[in-house]
């Protein structure tokens, strides 16, 4: 691949398996030889505690990035026995960086800048945004070429995404031109209960050949999987949850060709 990707994991609505489908995701692409480098732009900090990295590891994250302007490369941390996946971690002060951004010129293309420095270095840049439409994710759907959108199973899936659209539609329109839909990815997906099939019938009624064919469960690996600092791959590679994320690596892969 002679340029990276950078595509933005987001959803405003919590809850919804959004870090765990960055997480998983970046961690199928790196068990295929990608180098991946995986930005946790979320104040909670669920993907850099998701993949062994604890505050302790670490002096300078995504927020030194952000307000005093810290070279990427300084922040940059490999996990242990991960050889192809790379870390922009994140915490709690993070959550201070939108309004210390506010007065700041051109503050949408931060992430963009950062990001640039460090681009030829890596095949994937997957970002975790927050769960929330604030400065942050803007900056992050103004820095990626694409989006990826992880919608739970349930009864009110499609609520709040209207307005997820309507914002990655003004970002193109007014800071990323070339910003699209990667896929909506289904997850939490029951096959004992009714109601996900009628999720899934009226998501893909709406948005058809944008929703990726893999599906990810509800599984237990997965949820068990952060507590242990570990991806669900690393964590137990023959759960339904790892086959499935390895499944929508390699669709994932397919897609870009």
């Amino acid at each position: 691949m002679s340029k990276s990707k950078v595509i933005a994991i987001a959803n405003q609505k919590g809850g919804v398996g959004k870090t765990t489908s960055a997480v998983n995701l970046a961690a199928a692409l790196a068990r295929r030889r990608k180098k991946v480098l995986l930005v946790d732009s979320d104040p909670q900090g669920n993907a850099t505690s998701g993949v062994g990295i604890h505050s302790g590891d670490y002096d300078k994250h995504l927020y030194h990035c952000y307000t005093s302007g810290t070279p990427a490369k300084e922040t940059l941390i490999v996990p242990r026995e991960k050889r192809s996946l790379t870390l922009i971690p994140s915490s709690i002060d993070l959550a201070a960086a939108e309004m210390e951004l506010f007065p700041v010129k051109e503050r949408e293309y931060v992430l963009k800048k950062l990001l640039a420095t460090v681009r030829e270095d890596f095949d994937y840049i997957i970002i975790d945004c927050p769960p929330s439409l604030g400065l942050l994710t803007v900056n992050s759907l103004t820095a990626a070429d694409s989006v990826l959108i992880p919608m739970q199973c349930e009864y009110f899936a499609m609520e709040g995404l209207a307005q997820l659209i309507k914002t990655i539609r003004s970002v193109k329109k007014s800071l990323n031109t070339s910003l699209y839909i990667e896929g909506l990815l289904l997850t939490m997906f029951d096959k004992r209960n009714r109601l996900t099939f009628q999720v899934e019938e009226e998501i893909k009624k709406h948005f058809g050949d944008q929703v990726f064919k893999t599906v990810i469960p509800r599984n237990v690996r997965l949820s068990e999987s952060p507590s242990h600092g570990q991806t669900v791959i690393d964590y137990d590679i023959k759960s339904t949850g790892a086959k499935a994320y390895i499944q929508l690596g390699n669709e994932f892969l397919r897609n870009q060709n």
